[in-house]
Order: C-alpha cells, then structure tokens, then sequence
C-alpha cells in the first residue's frame, strides 16, 4: 500500500475515535440532562427556592392555542420549572386566565409571580388590577406582585407619589396577598438603580444580555446585589434578536444569563422543543469564565445600539 494510503487510513481512523469520543460525550451529556434537575437559586432576601429556568407566560406562551396551554404548563413543572411569570398585559388577561387553569389544582407546587400594568400608577388602581388578576389565577394571593414596565424618571415619580402604587405593594404584601414585591423594567438600568435604592423592594425583573444594552448589569444589578434582592432576568434572547446571523446560540446566551448573580431567568418559549433544549441547558449548566463571557460581549457589542431603540417602546403584550 502507497505511503500516502497510509498516512490517509490513520487520519481516518484519528478522525473516527475522536469523533466515536465526542458522541460519546454528547450522550453522556444528553443523558446527564434528562436524569438531572433543574438547579434552584435563593430568590434574595425571600428566602424562597426558585429553579433557574423560568416558565414566561407573556406573548411566546401566548402562541400557543388556548387548548394547548395546560399541557405546556403541566410538561413545564413535570421537567423542574417551579417559577411561572405572567402579566395582566400578556393577552389582555388571557396569560393569567391560561395559568389559572393550572393554579387551580397546582397551586402549590408553582412560585407565581404576576404584574399590574403599567396603566395602574395610583394606588387605587393598583388595589383594582389584582383584585381581577387573582380572579383569572384561581387564587387568593401571588408569591411575587411587580409594578409591570418601570420607564424614565417620571414614571418612577408616579409611582413613588404618596398616592402611587408602590402604596398599594406595601399594603398587600402586609396582608399576605403578595409574598413579595418588585418591580420591572427594559428600560433603563439607572432609572432602575434608583428604584431599588428608594424603595423597600424584595425583587426586581430587568433586561441583561451580552449586548449589554440599556445600563441594567453596570448600574441595577450592583445595587440589587447590594440590598440581597432576588434578581430576575429577562430578555436573555432580546425577543430573538440576538440569535441568528451575527449573533449567538441560545444555549450560550443562556449560559451567560446564568453566570450572572441572578436566581432566574424567565424565557419565552413558543415550541415544546424550546422548551425541553433549555431545560437540558439548565440542567448541565456550569459558570462560563469572565474571559469567556467578556468574548461574548465583545461579539453582540454590535447589536447594543439597535437593542436600545428597540426596548425604548417594547411592549410584550400580545402574540
């Protein structure tokens, strides 16, 4: 045999072990996923168990047909999610109608964190928005109440007023109808970070990515950090944006969602594969390296600019 057939056969079969090693891997990996658990975080100074992976109920869960959506929810808690997040916004009430289904025989088993819109700022409209969404969940309280979509300084104004909603948070988390209280925004991290440093909050929701748009991971969550608030994530994809051409895969932006010191990430996801492949995600997850994340970043620094404009109006109301 030629030497050159030689040299060829040897790289075929280099080629085939390595190969034959890392599907081994991958299945070992695979099979790691489907026999694991999901991983739990301390949600702040809650003190509650939250897995890492949140259940989001808002326009990608309402892509879903209605018939489908209890199954989706019963699938989610049997793969380990225990957080479900929704909103009075998502559908017009519709998301919370679809999770009440659920509630009414789950209750106990779901950390349930809900919002009143943004069109209640005033306390008594406050008091009025849940009073109707404990009705469409099925239950008489909620372990997470959020002012829904914080904007600029004088929407934080409103809020705060004597008569703003915030009123309305303390009082019901006093009467145990909420557990907790925080709230939300992808607006603009230093509005945020003068929230948290205001107000006597448990939690907060905020937009982080590896395109680091908006403030959120240099001014809020230091300050989130700093008062042991349990920090939701949301918007690890920017509404998909950052996947596809000249972005990143889903698995690594959610690898970077949790490498960050947050308890949860809340993730849309329309398609039961969705849900499944970040179940797996989550299951053998491991800290990416401040190198790593830092490539990242490097990589979707690109896209900040685009993901600003974009959030500056974002309303995840519909499907």
């Amino acid at each position: 045999m030629p030497k050159n057939d030689k040299v060829s056969r040897r790289e075929f079969l280099e080629r085939s072990a390595l190969a034959a090693s890392e599907a081994a891997l991958a299945s070992s990996r695979s099979a790691q996923a489907a026999a694991g658990t999901i991983p739990h975080r301390t949600l702040g100074r809650t003190g509650a168990s939250v897995s890492i992976l949140a259940m989001g109920c808002g326009s990608r869960f309402l892509m879903y047909r209605e018939d489908q959506a209890s199954a989706v929810l019963e699938k989610a808690l049997a793969l380990g999610i225990n957080y479900f997040d929704t909103a009075m916004d998502y559908g017009d009430g519709e998301s919370e109608t679809r999770v009440g289904r659920v509630m009414a025989t789950r209750r106990k088993d779901v950390f349930l964190a809900t919002k009143v819109p943004g069109r209640a700022r005033t306390r008594d409209a406050a008091l009025k928005e849940v009073e109707a969404s404990l009705k469409r969940l099925q239950t008489d309280h909620v372990d997470l109440l959020h002012l829904h979509s914080l904007l600029k300084d004088d929407d934080l104004a409103k809020i705060e007023a004597p008569d703003g909603a915030l009123k309305a948070l303390y009082e019901l988390r006093d009467q145990k109808v909420a557990r907790a209280i925080g709230i939300t925004s992808h607006t603009d991290g230093t509005v945020m970070r003068a929230a948290i440093e205001h107000n006597d909050l448990d939690c907060v929701q905020m937009a982080m990515n590896p395109a680091r748009a908006l403030r959120f991971e240099e001014q809020a969550l230091p300050a989130a950090k700093k008062k042991n608030l349990g920090v939701i994530l949301m918007k690890v994809t920017a509404q998909e944006k950052l996947l596809g051409a000249g972005g990143a895969p889903a698995e690594a932006l959610l690898r970077y969602a949790w490498s960050l010191p947050v308890s949860t990430v809340v993730c849309g996801m329309p398609k039961l594969e969705f849900l499944e492949a970040n179940v797996a995600s989550a299951r053998v997850f491991t800290p990416m390296s401040p190198a790593d994340m830092d490539g990242l970043r490097i990589q979707l620094a690109g896209k900040q600019v685009a993901l600003e404009r974009f959030f500056a109006d974002h309303r995840d109301a519909m499907a």
